[in-house]
């Protein structure tokens, strides 16, 4: 199967072929131009951007092989979203994309509460040529880290950056490590975890093993250290559920430390006082984007990103090292 993508980006062309008999075409479309949704597929739909073998379609319509899908997307309207001058730690820049070592604390996009000091606000105010994906024109966020997660981070700046990149993800082609100091100490050096994640039942805002609609989720996990009543792992994600790591490593027994939301460590296990109060004591997940790898939707060749420690996990981890001396 070939996508023709015209010169501007918004006018795609797909031929569906005898594996995609029956499907519905929103189905079809998600599955290939990852940066639209089945909501935003029947949205243009209605306004005849659809189109299945030279006939407007409904988003519902079942296809047959041989037909030739076409969807026409409209210029992005322009973002309410403020930009905002503040420092970036910015680790790679070109046309393309824009790689950023993302400080704890800070959000990533808008949400309830914080509207224009996240790192979106910070990276439009930088660059004014944005990708515009999903009918808006904004920063192309194609993957997010939580407020308390640090390190790398990678922005799309051109429709086509946003494309490439989201399309790679979807395809599990994007190789993401994490660096995380968890309680306890696992008894081998690797492990796979592998069970479905999905919104809690009842607490809206947590993730599950036991919530509705769950998707299978990968982590693999090595351990790089054993400290006392804690082990620093390097972390990597084969898929990218909200919180899966802090879900995983939690309901295997070895919560981050300094999880508030799914991190309840027994500290009273722990019998040195220093030790215990300097644990409990962690303000803030020690969870960080250690490294990002993927291929540059313009050269095609696979680049690699890094971030080391951060001070304050860093710390934590040489006061623990000292402590096991």
């Amino acid at each position: 199967m070939r996508v023709v993508v015209a010169e501007m980006d918004r006018d795609f062309r797909i031929v569906a072929t005898v594996g995609d008999d029956g499907e519905r075409v929103d189905v079809f479309l998600a599955k290939h131009l990852p940066q639209f949704t089945r909501s935003r597929i029947k949205t243009l739909s209605l306004t005849g951007a659809l189109k299945v073998s030279g006939k407007t379609a409904r988003a519902s319509c079942r296809l047959s092989a041989g037909d030739v899908v076409e969807l026409s997307a409209p210029e992005p309207v322009a973002s309410n979203i403020k930009p905002v001058k503040m420092p970036l730690r910015i680790i790679f820049e070109d046309d393309a994309i824009i790689v950023i070592d993302k400080p704890v604390g800070v959000v990533t996009h808008p949400a309830c509460g914080h509207y224009d000091d996240t790192l979106i606000n910070g990276v439009l105010f930088h660059s004014p040529t944005l990708s515009g994906v999903g009918g808006v024109l904004r920063p192309g966020v194609v993957h997010r880290l939580d407020k308390n997660t640090s390190g790398i981070i990678v922005f799309a700046k051109s429709d086509r950056a946003h494309q490439m990149l989201a399309m790679q993800f979807k395809e599990r082609q994007v190789e993401k490590r994490y660096l995380c100091l968890v309680f306890g100490n696992p008894s081998n050096d690797v492990g796979e975890i592998d069970f479905p994640i999905g919104r809690h039942p009842r607490e809206r805002q947590r993730m599950s093993a036991s919530g509705k609609r769950a998707k299978g989720a990968l982590t693999i996990w090595k351990v790089l250290e054993r400290l006392p009543f804690c082990t620093l792992l390097e972390v990597e994600i084969k898929t990218g559920r909200t919180h899966q790591i802090r879900v995983h490593l939690s309901a295997s027994g070895y919560p981050v430390i300094g999880d508030a939301v799914y991190g309840k460590p027994n500290f009273n296990a722990v019998a040195n006082t220093a030790i215990r109060e300097a644990l409990r004591a962690f303000p803030r997940q020690a969870l960080h984007s250690h490294s990002l790898s993927f291929v540059h939707p313009i050269s095609c060749e696979r680049v690699a990103f890094s971030s080391p420690l951060p001070a304050d996990i860093a710390s934590l981890r040489k006061f623990l090292w000292e402590q096991k001396r």
